[in-house]
């Protein structure tokens, strides 16, 4: 894999501070090295940036994988620095400490930058090992990941594409089923949260996703924006849906929420929708190159207050009403940079972000609606192309 992302932030930091590199000792789970190595390993191993290139250290294991398929300039393996009688000499740590400081000897290497995750044992190894080593403190590395490149854009628009078949897999169940006394019902037995949730996960894995956890929570469950809903699912109640899966080749996420009522909503609950929905429109056409996430986070806001419900703006102890930020990066990671929130900079072309505002109140339950864009030249391309309709729908036919 290899972003062809902009380092040259990273460049000009080191310049700045005077240190010789950037050392990241991490497996790929981590998205900042996995972006910047381009290379995917369950192991921990290290991906070391000079103004010469990127430059991986791996095991023999990896190596041959990591020649063909890293983004980096060159691939070292720990073997050429005797790693094997290192560690039988020193023992695990001290051998491993000692076969990375050699390769930073070899690579010209005194000082590094390391990232604020950065393992304290690799830390005080490499100084006790004469090596400086100072934590970048501002996360470069995360800043250069938001901006996406379009090759990346097209790895999230993927992933949001087998999101789609997953939201509809879990619409059409509950469009297809019945209603015995208040309970939804799907070939005989009681439609749960589980039940749905099973459906998009199989879904997901026959597009080449996976996720650990997705939310499916009725009624007063999706009052709670992040409780992931258990049991039945109860006709004329809210059920949130929120999708969040991840490419298992590419690694990038996507992020979708759709709300449904599957019977007759009440009153307040059609109200609390099209107020959601206005928000969501009403941040949608705010975004564009030079605005700041926080101008976005108003423009939802703005709506929200003028129909009566609270937000944390106008009340920061509010418990009900809308109780989150409008929305946040997606990448390698599912919360990431930039931020549409009271804190949220300025954004910039290449950004990819959701728009999820929501309003919440466990006598009524959730509402949230929830697309991702990119950041345009001239505005935004929404990345998502599924229906927006508190009405479940059959979907065979889409």
């Amino acid at each position: 894999m290899n972003v062809d992302g902009d380092f040259s932030p990273l460049h000009e930091y080191l310049e700045s501070e005077d240190v010789d590199g950037y050392l990241i000792d991490d497996d790929a789970s981590d998205p900042d090295q996995r972006y910047v190595s381009g290379f995917d390993a369950p192991d921990a191993y290290q991906t070391l940036v000079t103004s010469d290139g990127v430059t991986l250290l791996v095991s023999g294991l990896e190596y041959g994988r990591a020649v063909k398929e890293a983004g980096a300039d060159t691939v070292t393996r720990l073997s050429e620095y005797d790693h094997r009688s290192l560690l039988e000499e020193y023992g695990p740590y001290e051998g491993r400490i000692r076969t990375i400081a050699a390769f930073l000897e070899d690579e010209g290497v005194e000082s590094v930058a390391v990232p604020a995750g950065f393992p304290t044992g690799t830390a005080d190894g490499l100084r006790n090992q004469g090596v400086s080593v100072t934590v970048e403190p501002e996360g470069i590395v995360e800043d250069v990941r938001a901006t996406k490149t379009e090759w990346e854009i097209e790895r999230v628009r993927a992933t949001q594409r087998a999101n789609e078949a997953s939201m509809a897999s879990a619409e059409e169940l509950l469009a297809s089923a019945e209603v015995d006394d208040g309970v939804l019902y799907h070939e005989g037995e009681p439609l749960t949260s589980e039940r749905v949730k099973r459906e998009i996960e199989i879904t997901l894995l026959g597009h080449g996703c996976s996720l650990d956890d997705t939310i499916v929570a009725c009624g007063a469950d999706g009052a709670d924006p992040h409780d992931r809903g258990s049991g039945p699912l109860e006709a004329g109640e809210l059920v949130v849906i929120d999708i969040f899966p991840r490419d298992k080749e590419t690694k990038y996420f996507a992020d979708m929420t759709r709300t449904f009522v599957r019977g007759d909503p009440s009153e307040e609950m059609r109200r609390r929708y099209d107020v959601t929905r206005e928000a969501y429109e009403a941040a949608l056409e705010a975004i564009e190159p030079g605005v700041t996430g926080a101008d976005v986070h108003d423009a939802a806001c703005d709506v929200i207050e003028a129909a009566g419900y609270d937000t944390l703006r106008s009340d920061p102890s509010a418990e009900t009403g809308f109780i989150h930020s409008t929305g946040h990066g997606v990448g390698l990671a599912i919360h990431e940079q930039p931020s549409l929130s009271p804190s949220g900079g300025e954004l910039e072309a290449g950004h990819v972000v959701t728009v999820e505002p929501g309003l919440y109140d466990p006598e009524v339950g959730g509402v949230r609606i929830e697309d991702l864009v990119v950041v345009t030249e001239d505005g935004y391309e929404n990345l998502t192309e599924y229906p927006v309709s508190i009405e479940p729908e059959p979907t065979a036919g889409r």
